[in-house]
């Protein structure tokens, strides 16, 4: 079994709402069976606080470098799904690694 990078944006008043709303649309996606290499197989995340993002597009750059540095926090694909929240908006970005 491996794994596969994956990256997912959503939406919610909380990221906890944003997760699971983000997991079922990927188990839609992608099916039930496991071993998806996305969100899916996601269940809990964590938070990342260390940078304070504006938009989008440096939420997606902080992914690239929290990938790229293999961080701990997101760095296993049995371990938590990493979340960043974009700016004071209902916008998160979940991203790592996912067992396929």
């Amino acid at each position: 079994m491996g794994a596969c990078e994956f990256t997912q944006r959503a939406k919610g008043k909380t990221a906890k709402e944003a997760f699971s709303a983000a997991v079922e649309h990927a188990r839609y996606e992608h099916g039930h069976g496991g071993y998806s290499g996305t969100l899916a197989e996601k269940g809990t995340f964590v938070l990342i606080q260390d940078r304070t993002v504006s938009t989008e597009k440096e939420a997606y750059a902080e992914v690239d470098r929290l990938m790229q540095e293999g961080d701990s926090r997101i760095d296993d694909k049995w371990g938590p799904a990493g979340c960043i929240r974009v700016g004071d908006t209902d916008t998160f970005v979940f991203f790592g690694w996912a067992s396929s």
